[in-house]
């Protein structure tokens, strides 16, 4: 696998890792004893959102990840046939 596809790989497992990571540790201004909501802030908007955390979670998530996507890759653990649930595809029993 060339490093461009390396790169591309961790592209994506980060956007997705940033999706999964965003919720943890957020409160709501229902759970922060003492806060107040101002005009024009909605009920359920993070009091303690820290875009730094959630970036540092996404990048470890990612680099994980992408390291088993890469060694899956070299070894070959999972292959598309462990993962056909459902037998031969129909196009071949018809013979096109």
């Amino acid at each position: 696998m060339q490093w461009t596809s390396l790169i591309a790989i961790f592209g994506l497992f980060w956007v997705l890792s940033a999706f999964i990571v965003l919720p943890i540790g957020l409160r709501t201004p229902d759970e922060v004893e003492g806060h107040e909501v101002q005009t024009g802030h909605a009920d359920s908007a993070p009091v303690n959102f820290r875009p730094g955390k959630v970036a540092l979670r996404a990048t470890i998530l990612a680099a994980i990840l992408s390291t088993l996507f890469a060694l899956n890759w070299s070894y070959g653990w999972i292959t598309r046939e462990d993962l056909n649930f459902y037998g031969e595809m129909p196009s071949e029993d018809l013979g096109y």
